[in-house]
């Protein structure tokens, strides 16, 4: 199963609110740390305000925070949120489905339970598992926060990278 860009960025908006819970987190500020466009941040957030996971305030020094411990926002909760689709075959959709082996096709059952176990895992981590700390320095990282929390590095941005590759 693949997740839309849309749910990582989601997931990406909020471990970094965890990583630095003690103030406003700005849309310009995470659209330079994960680029990826503001427009399109700026939907997830939206959307994740209207569910309750975070509060924005409008405004000069205005940005987002969340609104609950990072604890008690599991991640399963925030894929369901995030993804519109999570028929894997064409079977899960009975208005839809023309597969002709539907009568007697027991693969349907094995990818039901299949997608079951796969949410009943993300339900068991919570966004304080999967966000590590803010860096501790007054210095900018010289990585990026990994999920796991440890600092991975820091990949040069991908233009850049399509010019050294070009350069060579």
């Amino acid at each position: 199963m693949r997740l839309t860009d849309y749910t990582d960025y989601t997931l990406r908006v909020l471990m970094y609110c965890a990583a630095h819970r003690e103030r406003l987190v700005t849309i310009a500020e995470l659209a330079g740390h994960h680029e990826v466009s503001k427009n399109h941040l700026m939907k997830i957030v939206n959307d994740l305000a209207r569910q309750g996971t975070v509060e924005t305030t409008r405004g000069r020094g205005g940005g987002l925070r969340l609104l609950k411990n990072p604890s008690d926002i599991r991640v399963g909760d925030v894929v369901r949120g995030a993804e519109t689709d999570f028929r894997l075959v064409e079977c899960f959709d009975r208005r839809t489905n023309t597969c002709t082996l539907t009568p007697t096709c027991r693969l349907k059952k094995v990818f039901s339970s299949a997608l079951q176990a796969y949410l009943k895992e993300l339900d068991g981590a919570t966004l304080a598992d999967i966000a590590g700390p803010a860096p501790t320095s007054g210095k900018p990282s010289s990585g990026r926060l990994h999920p796991s929390g440890a600092v991975a590095p820091m990949m040069a941005p991908a233009k850049d990278r399509l010019i050294a590759k070009a350069a060579k």
